[in-house]
């Protein structure tokens, strides 16, 4: 994990840098606030506990970000913009892009995809866990950066899969939901709910798989 945090936080903090230098206060408390925020939440994590963290005083904090939710927002909005969506559909382009001889080759490839970004990034998936349900703005950007880019793809995935006979004739977006909903509660699962397991991906992978394409019917 302490890995994982420190890949996330240089790749964060070359970003807010594009826009602006940064001090190196500034730095230590985007450091503080991150691993705060992907520990305790948002909510439970004081400006207080922040500077104690990052060995400032809390008016530091207040002098580059007027309230806690601007620190918030000015840790999410750039990883939003400019690495969530660009960093979750890099690797995934291929997936989506490839040609599939069946639907099954195709969610295969999706899971092992999702489930190497999910454990490389647990903190990022974390922080957006705990904080999007709760803020319309990172909603907002959430919609409107990452979900047509991705749900648009799959949904012609889908169509090509239903018109060779492959899967029922349903609305696809409701096929994509249903598949969605095993797969990520898979990888959420495996990579921070209980990421400890002695789990064995790839057969966990394959009934997922199998699920998905025959459901529980013996």
């Amino acid at each position: 994990m302490a890995d994982e945090m420190e890949q996330w936080l240089a790749s964060l903090l070359r970003l807010n840098d594009e826009e602006e230098k940064m001090t190196d206060k500034q730095i230590k408390i985007i450091q503080a606030a991150v691993e705060m925020f992907a520990e305790k939440g948002y909510a439970a994590t004081s400006t207080s506990e922040i500077a104690q963290k990052a060995g400032v005083a809390e008016g530091t904090i207040f002098r580059h970000y007027k309230t806690k939710k601007e620190l918030l927002i000015s840790i999410v909005t750039p990883i939003m913009s400019k690495l969530v969506a660009p960093f979750v559909l890099r690797d995934f382009h291929k997936v989506l892009d490839s040609e599939y001889e069946h639907f099954e080759d195709f969610l295969r490839a999706v899971m092992r995809n999702r489930l190497e970004f999910a454990l490389k990034n647990a903190p990022i998936i974390k922080i957006m866990l705990h904080e999007i349900p709760f803020h319309p703005e990172l909603q907002t950007q959430f919609k409107e950066q990452l979900f047509p880019q991705v749900a648009d793809r799959v949904k012609r995935i889908v169509t090509h899969f239903q018109s060779r006979g492959e899967l029922v004739d349903m609305p696809p977006f409701t096929l994509i939901r249903m598949a969605a909903s095993v797969i990520v509660g898979y990888i959420l699962t495996r990579s921070l709910i209980l990421p400890d397991n002695n789990w064995n991906d790839a057969e966990e992978i394959e009934r997922a798989v199998q699920f998905i394409m025959h459901g529980i019917m013996p």
